[in-house]
C-alpha cells in the first residue's frame, strides 16, 4: 500500500528561507536606498555650502588685497612727501625745485564698500563663512582701513589746505609729515598682518587671489564690452535722429 505524506508549504524547496532572504534583501535594498538619497543631498548640501564659503572669502580677501594696494600706494606718496621735505631741509636752496611735489604726493584712499555692507550686514553671510576669528579679523581690518582714510589721508589733506607748505619754506619745514609716516606705516603692518592671518585660516594662497582677480577682471572686461556696445547704439541712434531731424527741417523750408 502506498502513503503518500503531504508535505506543508512552508517547508517545501525551502520556501520559508526564501521568503525570509527575499524580505532581508528587500529590507536592505530600500535602506540603502534610503541612505544614498539622504546622503546624495547631505554631500551635495555640503558641497553647495563650501562653494558659497570659499565664494564669500574670496570676494572678501580679493576686497582686502585691493584695499591694501591703494593704501600701500597712500603710504609710498606719504614717505616719498618726507623724503622731500629731507632734502629741502638738507639743502634749503632746493624749496623752489621741490615745493610742489607736495601737492603731487597727496596719499588716497581709494575703495569701495560694497563688498563691505555685504559681509557685514548678513547675519547668514557670516554663517556661512563659518569662523568668528575670520570674521572678527575681517571687521577690524575695515575698521582700521576706515580710520586711515580719516585720520591719515583726510588729516594730511586737511593740514595742507590750511597750512600750504609749498607755499613758503617756513611751513614747507613745519608740517609734521614724520609723525604722519609713523602713523601710516604702523596702520599699514597692520592691515597686512590682519589679512596675512586670514589667509592662513581660511587657507588662501596668493595664486588662489591671483586667480580671483584675473577672473573678476575678465567679468570687469566684458562689462565694459557691453557698455561700449551701449554706447555705440546710442550714438549711432543719435546719428540718426539728427538725420532725420534735418530731413525734417529741410523739408519745412521748402
Amino acid at each position: 500500500m502506498n502513503i503518500k505524506l503531504h508535505t506543508p508549504k512552508s517547508l517545501k524547496a525551502g520556501s520559508g528561507m526564501a521568503t525570509t532572504k527575499q524580505f532581508l534583501l528587500s529590507l536592505f535594498a530600500t535602506s540603502v536606498s534610503i541612505a544614498l538619497t539622504f546622503g546624495t543631498a547631505a554631500i551635495i548640501n555640503y558641497n553647495k555650502k563650501q562653494n558659497e564659503k570659499r565664494e564669500i572669502v574670496m570676494m572678501v580677501m580679493y576686497d582686502m588685497y585691493n584695499s591694501l594696494k591703494s593704501i600701500h600706494k597712500a603710504d609710498s606718496a606719504i614717505q616719498q612727501a618726507v623724503d622731500v621735505q629731507l632734502q629741502i631741509a638738507e639743502d634749503t636752496s632746493k624749496f623752489e625745485a621741490l615745493r610742489f611735489k607736495f601737492a603731487l604726493l597727496m596719499p588716497k584712499a581709494e575703495y569701495t564698500e560694497t563688498t563691505e555692507r555685504i559681509f557685514s550686514s548678513s547675519i547668514e553671510t557670516i554663517n556661512t563663512v563659518g569662523n568668528v576669528l575670520f570674521t572678527e579679523n575681517v571687521a577690524e581690518f575695515y575698521q582700521m582701513r576706515k580710520l586711515y582714510k580719516t585720520s591719515i589721508c583726510d588729516s594730511i589733506a586737511n593740514d595742507i589746505a590750511r597750512s600750504q607748505p609749498y607755499n613758503s619754506l617756513k611751513s614747507s619745514l613745519d608740517f609734521y609729515y614724520s609723525f604722519h609716516s609713523i602713523v601710516s606705516s604702523g596702520m599699514l603692518k597692520d592691515m597686512q598682518l590682519k589679512y596675512a592671518q586670514c589667509k592662513q585660516m581660511m587657507e588662501i594662497s596668493d595664486k588662489d587671489i591671483d586667480a580671483y582677480r584675473e577672473q573678476r577682471e575678465q567679468i570687469d572686461k566684458g562689462m565694459m564690452d557691453v557698455d561700449a556696445s551701449v554706447d555705440s547704439l546710442r550714438n549711432r541712434f543719435l546719428e540718426i535722429q539728427s538725420t532725420i531731424e534735418a530731413a525734417k527741417a529741410k523739408l519745412k523750408l521748402e
